[in-house]
């Protein structure tokens, strides 16, 4: 194994310890593996500050959205046994609460579109926390206050936490086990990866990375009502070990849960995201990232930030983990992969002096298309009921607004790009959902023909806290 206070490492550990010194994280975890061997896994820093617990290799993270591709390999193990077919949809293997179609249909919205953000579900995060008097509801509750399709099944990508609590519910309903219980029994223990769990599972507690505020301090437990996208918990060095399974290396005390013919599908992009980039079952995909293309995720939330990304031509998989939400582990990857990869480095010197060069235009001020011109009306859709909502675009480029019987009011910072009106404005949505916090109102509506329809999302920002995001479907005609 190479030192890393004296080989390639060095540097990258220099710098590692450098930013924790000048950002306050409190701690970070590396793992680096290639060619079927760990090169580097390292802890540095206080996992839990107050315990003065060093992190380590071995010292349990939360992943938050890496939960995903983990998540997604307990899909593909169903898929291999037959039990679910990807192509098939989702609602086949709901129960009484199913997915419902605001607009276009409900079955096309497969499995695979769940799997790969194109379902039509919305955007959608719910936290729950131990010093709050409230629990997350049955799935089935959450699908049905939630689980409508906003956009035509494969219209676009639209990355929904939801979809993968929907995967967890589908994994525990077509197993006949509890979620955390597969993927224990059916995924962590055959790779052999004790230090993998949905949750903490008993026994590991003394091992966990305590979670931080940005003011420093500890936050409570928290939970969600979507564990499938978010509840994983791993080390450093079993993270880098299911990588290098998804790398289809097969070390002689892992048994494999899938073929190599399952891996390289999961790696198959189905959707674009953006430039050179797509998303396939759990895994986001770039073709050319400086030079290489590379599969892997991120995960971030309240006190995480994460990043697990496979390098499949140089046979390399890098994690690292923080107990802090920072873009911390995203540059020390970059740091990992210029000390390794050919040109890698200087391709991302010029990137970032192209992008450090780039002329950012101001972002003109919005008039509306004289289409828009007018008064849009119709409803927001909750869990209590339908509200009046209205719109009213005027030539100045503002918009008055009013939701219910509440006083008009502004929305501020409006677009309309590509068909697709965006802005955010004050207002009372009425649920108990989004009572728990105070919040916003995201607008979020495309026009179609002579609708302007999509949602409108509660979202909260508790102070040192992840907070909700709550979407409900609105529909608006010209008045």
């Amino acid at each position: 194994m190479s030192n890393p206070k004296t080989g390639r490492f060095a540097e990258v550990r220099q710098f590692i310890r450098t930013q924790l010194v000048e950002t306050g994280v409190p701690s970070v975890a590396v793992a680096v593996a290639q060619d079927g061997e760990i090169l580097w896994e390292e802890g540095f820093g206080w996992a839990v500050r107050e315990d003065r617990m060093p992190a380590t290799p071995h010292t349990l993270y939360a992943l938050a959205s890496i939960s995903k591709p983990i998540t997604a390999t307990g899909l593909m193990v169903l898929k291999t046994r037959g039990l679910i077919d990807l192509d098939r949809p989702a609602n086949d293997y709901l129960g009484e609460a199913r997915l419902t179609a605001r607009i276009g249909s409900a079955a096309e919205a497969t499995v695979r579109r769940v799997a790969n953000h194109s379902s039509g579900l919305p955007l959608h995060c719910h936290f729950f926390y131990a010093d709050e008097s409230c629990d997350p509801p049955p799935r089935d509750e959450t699908i049905r206050r939630y689980g409508a399709l906003v956009t035509p099944p494969g219209e676009r990508y639209h990355y929904a936490n939801i979809g993968y609590g929907i995967l967890d519910h589908l994994i525990t309903r077509l197993s006949g086990k509890p979620y955390a219980d597969f993927m224990r029994e059916e995924v962590f223990i055959p790779l052999n990866l004790p230090r993998m769990s949905v949750d903490i599972a008993p026994g590991l507690q003394k091992y966990r990375a305590a979670r931080y505020a940005p003011n420093g301090l500890p936050l409570p437990p928290y939970t969600f009502d979507h564990p499938g996208a978010s509840a994983v918990w791993a080390s450093a060095h079993d993270l880098v070990r299911f990588g290098m399974f998804h790398l289809k290396t097969h070390l002689p005390d892992q048994r494999p849960v899938l073929p190599d013919t399952a891996i390289d599908e999961m790696q198959v992009p189905t959707v674009e995201t953006g430039d050179h980039a797509g998303y396939g079952i759990g895994w986001r995909v770039v073709s050319d990232d400086n030079g290489y293309r590379t599969v892997g995720h991120d995960g971030s939330m309240g006190g995480v930030r994460t990043r697990l990304l496979l390098v499949p031509s140089e046979n390399l998989a890098v994690v690292v983990l923080a107990n802090a939400q920072t873009d911390l582990p995203i540059r020390i990857t970059a740091e990992i992969l210029s000390a390794l990869l050919p040109g890698y480095a200087e391709a991302r010197a010029q990137e970032n002096t192209q992008r450090s060069n780039a002329h950012r235009p101001e972002q003109p001020a919005f008039l509306p298309p004289p289409h828009l011109l007018g008064t849009w009306g119709g409803t927001v859709h909750t869990d209590n009921g339908e509200i009046p909502f209205a719109l009213q675009f005027q030539e100045d480029g503002d918009i008055h607004t009013r939701l219910g019987h509440q006083l008009e009011t502004l929305v501020n910072a409006p677009r309309f790009k590509n068909n697709v009106l965006t802005g955010r404005m004050s207002g009372d949505i009425g649920t108990e959902d989004a009572a728990k916090h105070p919040y916003h109102l995201q607008v979020n509506l495309t026009l179609r023909g002579d609708a302007l329809n999509g949602v409108l999302t509660v979202i909260s920002t508790p102070p040192g806290r992840s907070g909700n995001a709550l979407s409900h479907w609105t529909e608006l005609s010209k008045q």
